[in-house]
C-alpha cells in the first residue's frame, strides 16, 4: 500500500514542529510539503535540530496547486487561515485542523469568541469536532476534521463519561487548569516579556477564555439539563504539559469509587487514556512526550464533592498527537502508529 502524501501548513510553530517529529515516525506517511510564510527556503531543522538527519523537504509557501499532490493537509495555522484552505479542497483531500476554525458548530459562536467572521460557513456542517475517545467513531464520513483545543481535551475526557452517566451535578463545576507556556505559541515570549515568564505563574482569560465555548458545546451535547461551570487557565514556568483540577458535586447516592469505576469502564479499550487508582497524585512529568491523558479521582474533605485530576502533554495529546490519532482512525491505521 502506498504511503499517504501529507502537507503540513504552519510547520514552524511549536505544534507544527511537534507534528513533524511524530509524522517522521509514522509508517504510512510521506511528508510531501512543509509550508510557512516567513520561513520559506529554510530547513525545518532550523527550528528543531533533532530533525537535521531526516530527509524532509524545504519550507515553501502554500498554494492551492499543492493540493493536487497530497492526501492529508494538516493545518497548524493562526485561527481563520484553515477556513481559506478548506474552500479549495479537492475530493481526494482530507483537512485536519489543529486550530479553532471548525471547532464550533455555529458561525455566530466563532464570531463571538474569536472576533472573526467565519469564511467557510457552508463547510461547518461538513466538518466534525473529533475528540477521538469520545466520538472518533463518527469521523469517517467527514473530509474536515477539527481537533479539540488542549485545555478542553484535558477537561472533557474526565467529565463527559460522568456527565453521560449522570453521576455529578452540573450546576457548579469548577475547572482550574495550568499549562506550560508552549500553549501560547512562539509569540509567548513577546506577549509575556514583562511577566518574568520563566520564574512566575500568570493567570489569563479569566471568566471568558475562548475554550469556554468548546467545553460548553460538548457538555450541552451530552446533557439536557441546565449546567454551569467556571474555567480559569494559568501559565506556569515550564515549557509543556497541562494539569487540570476539576471540582464537582456528586449526585445523591454517588461516591468517588463509583466515579472511578465508571471512568475505568468507559476507557478500558482506550490506548491513550489511563485511569489511576483513587487518590493518586499526578505530575505533568508522567505524560510529557506521550499522547496519554492520565486521570485520577480524589476525595474531598466533603463527602458530596470530588476532585478530578487530569494531565496531558499540550503539544501531543492536546495538539499534534491527537491530530495523528484522528488520521489513524480515518484511514483505519493502527491507532498507535506514529504515537509510540
Amino acid at each position: 500500500m502506498p504511503k499517504l502524501n501529507v502537507l503540513v501548513a504552519g510547520s514552524t510553530g511549536y505544534i507544527g514542529v511537534q507534528l513533524i517529529n511524530l509524522l517522521v515516525k509514522h509508517s504510512k506517511v510521506n511528508i510531501k510539503y512543509l509550508c510557512g510564510n516567513t520561513s520559506v527556503g529554510k530547513n525545518i531543522s532550523y527550528y528543531d535540530k533533532s530533525l537535521r538527519f531526516k530527509r524532509l523537504p524545504k519550507i515553501i509557501k502554500f498554494n492551492n496547486n499543492l493540493l493536487k499532490n497530497v492526501d492529508i493537509i494538516f493545518t497548524a495555522l493562526p485561527n481563520g487561515e484553515a477556513q481559506e484552505i478548506s474552500k479549495n479542497l479537492l475530493k481526494s483531500n482530507i483537512l485536519i485542523d489543529l486550530a479553532a476554525d471548525f471547532r464550533l458548530s455555529k458561525a455566530s459562536d466563532f464570531l463571538k469568541w474569536y472576533k472573526k467572521k467565519h469564511k467557510a460557513t457552508n463547510l461547518i456542517k461538513k466538518s466534525i469536532y473529533s475528540l477521538p475517545e469520545i466520538n472518533g467513531d463518527e469521523i469517517k464520513e467527514y473530509k474536515i476534521v477539527s481537533c479539540p483545543g488542549c485545555y478542553p481535551t484535558s477537561i472533557l475526557l474526565p467529565l463527559i463519561p460522568l456527565i453521560k452517566k449522570r453521576l455529578i451535578k452540573l450546576d457548579n463545576i469548577i475547572i482550574d487548569s495550568k499549562s506550560g507556556y508552549s500553549g501560547a505559541g512562539r509569540g509567548v515570549h513577546k506577549k509575556y516579556k514583562d511577566k518574568n515568564l520563566y520564574e512566575s505563574s500568570s493567570i489569563y482569560g479569566v471568566g471568558f477564555h475562548r475554550h469556554n465555548s468548546e467545553i460548553e458545546q460538548m457538555i450541552k451535547k451530552y446533557t439536557k439539563q441546565k449546567f454551569n461551570f467556571i474555567f480559569t487557565p494559568h501559565l506556569l514556568p515550564m515549557f509543556r504539559g497541562i494539569l487540570s483540577t476539576i471540582y464537582v458535586d456528586l449526585k445523591k447516592g454517588q461516591n468517588i469509587r463509583i466515579l472511578q469505576k465508571e471512568l475505568v469502564k468507559f476507557y478500558k479499550k482506550s490506548e491513550f487514556v489511563k485511569i489511576k487508582k483513587i487518590n493518586t497524585f499526578l505530575s505533568t512529568n508522567n505524560v510529557i512526550n506521550t499522547n496519554n491523558c492520565i486521570i485520577s479521582v480524589c476525595k474531598s474533605k466533603y463527602k458530596d464533592k470530588a476532585i478530578l485530576i487530569s494531565i496531558i502533554d499540550n503539544l501531543i495529546k492536546g495538539g499534534a498527537g491527537q491530530a495523528i490519532q484522528n488520521m489513524n482512525i480515518l484511514k483505519n491505521f493502527n491507532v498507535k502508529d506514529g504515537l509510540l
